[in-house]
């Protein structure tokens, strides 16, 4: 959803926007999207990733669909317990199991069966909404399903996207993730979505780091708000 900016800062929050995905392109190269995953498959493994690491939720997932054959109906009929016992290595089994559960009864109730590819069609915007209305279904959720599978205009952003999105002056220092996500999208074609954000996240891992920035090294100084002010703090000091 595109948010209201000045004429004047919307010209210049797009030079930058403009400037650190082309600057990323060429450190990291440019990823292309190549096809995506089982909608569904994606829906629940982002599930039950809330607040855990990616190695604790792919455990988990893999016991899910281990533990029930593969088979989403198994897991919507299944006693509670079962589902928590499978996925268990992901954490807050307790929230996520339950709600696993109540959006495949939503899914098979008003689609007929366990398929998502109509959200290919959609356009993002009613595509979002629906995924949002399924119980335990965040923004963030959403995105990533529309984005990794169907490489459609939305543009997800966890902890790296919105630290870097922070320090580059893309946003204010106190910006939600909701409020990232509609400036990136406001300053820049869908098709720009997927590449930036595999590359925001590689930076972030690499170079952007949470408590030891690598600022000496990184590609984005020329642009980096956060780069300067500690450079002016220094020669002052």
């Amino acid at each position: 959803m595109p948010v209201s900016i000045h004429p004047e800062e919307l010209g210049a929050l797009r030079g930058k926007a403009g400037f650190v995905f082309a600057t990323l392109n060429d450190h990291f190269g440019t990823p292309a999207f190549t096809g995506g995953g089982d909608p569904l498959d994606e829906l629940i493994a982002t599930i039950l990733s809330a607040n855990t690491n990616d190695t604790n939720s792919g455990r988990a997932f893999d016991q899910l669909k281990t533990t029930f054959g593969e088979d989403w109906d198994a897991v919507r009929t299944a006693p509670l317990a079962a589902i928590v016992e499978a996925i268990r290595p992901a954490g807050m089994y307790n929230q996520k199991a339950p709600a696993i559960v109540a959006t495949l009864e939503r899914i098979k109730t008003e689609q007929g069966s366990y398929d998502l590819s109509n959200l290919a069609t959609m356009p993002a915007d009613a595509a979002l909404a629906y995924l949002t209305s399924l119980p335990g279904v965040g923004h963030k959720t959403a995105s990533i399903v529309i984005l990794f599978c169907f490489n459609g205009a939305a543009f997800p952003v966890d902890t790296h996207i919105q630290r870097i999105s922070q320090r580059v002056g893309i946003s204010s220092r106190r910006a939600s993730p909701d409020k990232i996500k509609q400036l990136w999208e406001t300053l820049l074609p869908p098709e720009t979505f997927y590449p930036l954000h595999i590359n925001l996240i590689q930076h972030g891992r690499q170079i952007c780091r949470a408590l030891t920035p690598q600022c000496d090294r990184c590609p984005l100084q020329a642009a980096c708000d956060y780069f300067h002010q500690a450079n002016e703090w220094s020669v002052e000091v």
